[in-house]
């Protein structure tokens, strides 16, 4: 089955016709995963591609957690499409969390941790971030700081309390990854979040809590008392 040509097929069986005709609701993740694949390859139709990628991958919610790198090496999609399915998959999950009623709320580290935790548990190098709250403590956005070693220059609080301004937010939670896994503070680490802290006094935005991602581990230094 995997041989045959889509144009084969009848009308109504193509994804896309199906999706102008019926809507989206109808079609099954691997008719709009081929939508956006577009082409299968050699030997393989976009509908089988999608539906071997749903499989090696764990379904969708396993297609989501994968970076753009680790979908580039499925066999069948190469840079481009790897590129265009991430962003789609990230299209879909900023709509969601622009949604009031569908936004996480963050109500101790464990929801901080539970949030970011696959995203930032394998990455290579420290990924420092703020994540700014509504007054109810929902999830407005996570806004990538800085790529690297954290130390002061890097962070500067200019960059951590700018998105938490435009977005009108209260209060925000500090959060970077540690990639050997171990996400015990360094004295860095404690340094840079008293200087953010002292910062968002003088601008009224409280920072609640500077959460570290190890491995299937994390730290809150709210909780060790550093803040």
């Amino acid at each position: 089955m995997s041989h045959y040509r889509l144009k084969d097929l009848p009308e109504e069986l193509l994804p896309r016709e199906r999706l102008y005709k019926l809507g989206p609701e109808a079609l099954s993740n691997k008719e709009i995963l081929a939508i956006l694949l577009r082409t299968g390859m050699r030997g393989e139709n976009v509908l089988t591609l999608a539906e071997r990628l749903l499989t090696e991958a764990g379904g969708l919610s396993g297609l989501g957690k994968l970076t753009v790198h680790e979908l580039e090496r499925f066999n069948g999609l190469g840079k481009a499409k790897a590129a265009e399915l991430k962003a789609a998959i990230e299209l879909g999950r900023r709509s969601v969390s622009s949604d009031p009623l569908t936004r996480p709320v963050v109500n101790s580290p464990q929801d901080v941790a539970h949030l970011v935790m696959e995203e930032m548990r394998h990455l290579d190098r420290e990924h420092f971030k703020v994540i700014t709250l509504t007054t109810k403590n929902h999830v407005l956005g996570i806004s990538s700081i800085s790529i690297g070693s954290l130390n002061s220059s890097l962070v500067h609080p200019r960059e951590c309390f700018k998105e938490a301004i435009r977005r009108n937010s209260n209060a925000i939670i500090l959060l970077h990854n540690h990639p050997s896994g171990d996400p015990t503070p360094s004295r860095e680490d404690i340094d840079v979040t008293r200087r953010l802290a002292d910062g968002g006094q003088i601008l009224g935005i409280e920072v609640l809590d500077h959460v570290i991602i190890g491995d299937n581990r994390y730290i809150s230094l709210k909780e060790q008392g550093v803040l």
